[in-house]
């Protein structure tokens, strides 16, 4: 193993890996990414272990499933005696700093890492006060339901265009701070410091709301068509996704209201990529370029319209599939293509492999660095996501539900508590388009895929657990609004920080 590595960690919010040219996509958003590419190797089959953000990021801070470390929803708190890779990575001997997002409830907001920059939008508590989008509030996910409980338009599709959202605001201050982070590490190593550094930087772009500062959405306009898959015909669809598809007010989504919320979304990749650009030139002006490790992923997928749906929380490729490139100088192969079966959760090993930190003691991730090197390495070609939901947040819509996928070999296989599962065959089906869950010649398959989800994962034990949380997570609500406790790492983002252009005539 190579000298101790400093570690640059880039974790977006929501970027789905077909928008991006190190995964075919031919309108340029992504050259800093596609830098990293160049520079190293880009797994083609990356999966989240949740395709919600909170359990994603918990599970890799980790390496556990969401179901070992009792973290399924956006309001479920992470334990702090659970150790995570920046423990490890300090206990080892490494500075750990967070700049940006972490998306963690709860009184712990370090979880491990030293140091900490700008923060979340979002209060620290459950009941805090909440981030202020303006014009654009309703636009960063599912729609809330009418009173009457029948689904609306989804406020997220037609609110987009041209316009500015806070949150984008809330990525400029922490790649502001990314930078002088790491120009203030670098003047250290100039003045004989050694100790290696872990900088973990967290985005929200290009979660929606779908809006695009100008400079970025003009350069997309007119470039960016209508989704490529249909709307599924309902009789032959999944019930969960029919509904689901309902509830949140996408099913009708105007095609101009489409093809404007998607050209806005390839401007907040672009304007996401060019952050990470800044962060990359730090990088190199501070001296680091030739001894660190960079990695750029996202936390889960974005379906931008496609099969009618959008943002994430189905099992879909878009959905749950991410982008993960990795360089290391000297270490890693430059512009190779893994297609090994991996889980953004496997970062948490990989980190740690490269620093010669201890492996956690529950950790189910594995190093992706022996794949990385070597395409003939020894590797298990499977991996988990899970999807658990409550009633605590109107998102999530009137059916609380439990699933759970394995992406075993060609076939992805969906457990559906309550309802029947979903099979796929990836590799004579790679669109997704024909489920095979009822289909009478793969039964002995479903069956034997069925056990590998069940192993260890109870879904009745599970929907227990989580239904005696969310009425503990209504008393801690409650409790946060009565005393609104301060929110120790938060960025204030303000009604004027958001705003949308009328669309054009």
């Amino acid at each position: 193993m190579a000298k101790r590595p400093n570690i640059l960690f880039l974790l977006s919010d929501q970027h789905s890996y077909k928008v991006a040219g190190c995964y075919g996509d031919a309108l340029g958003a992504t050259p800093n990414i596609d830098r990293i590419a160049r520079r190293g190797v880009t797994f083609d089959n990356a999966y989240c272990a949740s395709p919600i953000c909170t359990p994603s990021r918990m599970s890799l801070l980790t390496g556990q499933w969401p179901h070992k470390q009792s973290c399924w929803t956006l309001e479920d708190q992470l334990a702090s005696d659970l150790p995570t890779y920046a423990h490890a990575l300090g206990a080892a001997g490494y500075r750990t700093i967070l700049a940006g997002r972490m998306h963690s409830i709860g009184p712990d907001q370090l979880h491990g890492f030293s140091e900490r920059h700008i923060g979340d939008c979002s209060p620290n508590w459950l009941g805090g006060g909440r981030q202020d989008l303006g014009v654009l509030a309703g636009a960063q996910g599912p729609s809330a339901p009418a009173a009457s409980g029948e689904a609306v338009p989804a406020v997220s599709i037609s609110r987009s265009g041209r316009g500015q959202s806070g949150y984008e605001v809330v990525d400029d201050a922490t790649t502001d701070a990314a930078c002088a982070r790491l120009a203030e590490l670098g003047a250290e190593r100039t003045a004989g410091s050694d100790q290696p550094f872990l900088l973990a930087v967290g985005f929200i772009l290009p979660h929606c709301p779908f809006v695009a500062r100008a400079e970025d959405y003009d350069l997309f306009e007119g470039k960016v068509g209508l989704p490529e898959l249909p709307c599924p015909d309902p009789s032959a669809e999944h019930p969960w996704l029919v509904n689901w598809r309902r509830f949140s007010g996408c099913e009708d989504a105007a095609p101009d209201d489409s093809i404007r919320a998607r050209t806005a979304y390839y401007g907040l990749v672009h304007a996401l990529d060019r952050k990470i650009g800044r962060i990359l030139d730090a990088l190199e002006e501070a001296g680091f370029g030739d001894d660190t490790l960079v990695v750029y992923a996202s936390d889960h997928g974005e379906q931008i319209g496609e099969r009618g749906l959008w943002w994430k929380n189905t099992f879909y490729e878009e959905s749950v599939r991410v982008p993960l490139v990795m360089s290391w100088p000297g270490v890693l192969p430059q512009s190779e293509r893994r297609a090994h079966i991996v889980n953004l959760s496997d970062l948490n090993a990989t980190m740690l492999q490269a620093a010669g930190a201890a492996a956690l003691p529950r950790s189910n991730a594995r190093s992706l660095l022996p794949v990385a090197a070597d395409a003939d390495a020894v590797w298990d070609d499977e991996t988990f996501s899970e999807y658990v939901t409550d009633l605590s947040s109107v998102w999530t819509g009137p059916e609380a539900t439990t699933q759970r996928m394995i992406r075993s070999g060609r076939y992805k296989y969906v457990h559906v508590e309550g309802h029947r599962p979903q099979l796929f065959d990836l590799e004579t089906d790679p669109s997704e388009l024909h489920d095979l869950g009822d289909d009478p010649e793969y039964a002995e398959l479903r069956q034997q895929l069925a056990a590998r989800v069940l192993d260890g994962w109870d879904p009745k034990r599970i929907r227990h657990e989580v239904d005696l949380r969310c009425a503990e997570k209504a008393v801690l609500r409650q409790w946060g609004q009565q005393t609104q406790p301060t929110s120790t790492y938060q960025f204030a983002i303000a009604a004027g920080d958001s705003w949308v252009d009328p669309p054009s005539k």
